[in-house]
């Protein structure tokens, strides 16, 4: 007679294949994206799926997979800014906050904050990246990228807020901010009384379980991933005041983003969960970029992402859900990828596979332009007071060099008035104006994006 499994033993067969078919697949997806990718980088990933989730840990260089594991801590960059937005929906759910707050009242007093023709700067404002504030605080010390916020204070952001003019009325146009985050950050704190990574803690970060999290101090068990330049150079981690942080300061292995996401899907008992829910509803604002407390809204087939990319000197990261269908994405890096490509195309991808399979960026071969074309974008570029980018052709090639520091290559991309200097993590976009001519840059790097008018 034939043998038949038992119902419960054969189910648990079925979920397990189903489990290895899951892990398999991101597995592939990641080697898609890291195979031949230039920058070295090394990826830990996590789709969630209703109540399965994959996880997998690959690195372009697979001699190099030591770099990252279960207990490695990454920096999440921007990401950091939606448990700001968390922490904010949950003040508000305590009957301690409102979006309609203005700023002013959680700062202390006497503290000048710049308005515009009467029009105070909101706490949805500054959540959605519509305070008028410019993305860094003027006057902010850039003589060392590759740890730019560590010289940051709070008497330094407070007293650049007085020195600020806003650029146009609060809630009128999406501007991405992390000058207003970091206002934020220390608004939030400031109101609750507490440290900052105490208020995650406790808020957040405890009661989700995410355990290894942490801004200033690893717990037990956890290590720190270094970060890296996209060409594969070590770079230090990123420092931030304590009360700033929630600008881009957490730190996080990828069972906390797991379970962070988890949660943003509903699938957390915590006292948090319905201010999460809260925290993802749309707010009434500029039409440019629709946003949730700290999400960027992504309509799509009638539906709307969430999603969020984050970057450091040294680290990507992305998360991305659909919560309507129980669907979640987690990227981490341990290398600043914006030069190529960035983690937002592959996780698009893995949120719904219609959105197409990004392969890796290998350096590009364009021809550098002649040398009189070069010539057009020489000149002294001041992205800050006391910080300018002076950029010039030499021997057919296009050079710059940032006040203080050595002067380093840019690469054609191929793309007209795009140059990068992929080994930094680098990419300058130069503007012409109205006649064509080169009239300013944007310097990009690490997630940052800083502009310089020509002299």
């Amino acid at each position: 007679m034939p043998k038949f499994r038992p119902l419960a033993a054969a189910l648990l067969l079925c979920a397990g294949a189903a489990q290895a078919d899951a892990d398999q697949a991101l597995r592939l997806a990641l080697d898609h994206r890291l195979d031949g990718d230039a920058s070295g980088a090394c990826v830990a990933a996590a789709v969630i799926d209703g109540d399965r989730v994959a996880r997998a840990w690959r690195c372009a260089d697979p001699a190099q997979s030591s770099r990252i594991g279960p207990d490695a801590a990454f920096e999440i960059g921007s990401v950091a800014k939606t448990m700001t937005g968390a922490l904010l929906a949950d003040l508000i759910a305590q009957g301690r906050a409102s979006l309609d707050d203005p700023l002013a009242a959680y700062l202390p007093e006497g503290t000048a904050v710049p308005d515009h023709s009467g029009q105070p700067i909101l706490l949805r404002h500054l959540v959605a990246h519509t305070s008028g504030l410019p993305r860094l605080p003027p006057g902010m010390d850039l003589s060392d990228p590759a740890d730019p916020y560590a010289a940051l204070d709070v008497a330094t952001l407070l007293a650049a807020l007085q020195d600020t003019p806003l650029a146009q009325a609060p809630g009128e146009r999406f501007e991405y901010s992390n000058f207003g985050y970091m206002l934020l950050s220390y608004a939030l704190a400031h109101r609750a009384g507490e440290d900052l990574e105490a208020l995650l803690r406790a808020r957040l970060f405890a009661p989700l379980g995410m355990d290894g999290a942490y801004v200033a101090t690893p717990p037990d068990g956890v290590r720190p991933a270094q970060g890296h330049l996209p060409g594969g150079e070590a770079t230090p981690a990123w420092r931030f005041a304590p009360a700033l942080a929630g600008v881009g300061g957490v730190r996080a292995t990828l069972d906390d983003m797991v379970r962070y996401a988890q949660a943003q899907l509903g699938q957390a008992e915590a006292p948090i969960a319905a201010a999460l829910v809260q925290a993802q509803q749309p707010i009434a604002g500029a039409a440019e970029q629709p946003m949730a407390m700290g999400w960027l809204l992504a309509p799509f087939d009638g539906r709307v992402l969430h999603l969020h990319e984050g970057g450091t000197g040294g680290f990507s990261a992305f998360v991305g859900f659909e919560r309507a269908r129980g669907r979640a994405v987690v990227l981490l890096s341990d290398t600043a990828l914006y030069s190529h490509g960035g983690l937002e195309p592959l996780g698009l991808h893995l949120l719904d596979a219609r959105f197409p399979a990004p392969g890796a960026r290998r350096p590009a071969a364009a021809p550098m332009p002649a040398p009189e074309m070069l010539r057009a974008y020489a000149g002294i570029y001041p992205l800050a007071p006391g910080f300018e980018l002076s950029v010039r052709e030499r021997d057919g090639g296009l050079f710059a060099q940032a006040t203080g520091q050595g002067e380093f290559a840019l690469d054609a991309t191929g793309e007209a008035d795009r140059f990068e200097a992929a080994a930094y993590g680098i990419e300058i976009r130069f503007l012409r104006g109205a006649d064509e001519a080169v009239t300013a840059l944007e310097l990009h790097q690490g997630g940052q994006t800083l502009h310089g008018e020509k002299r």
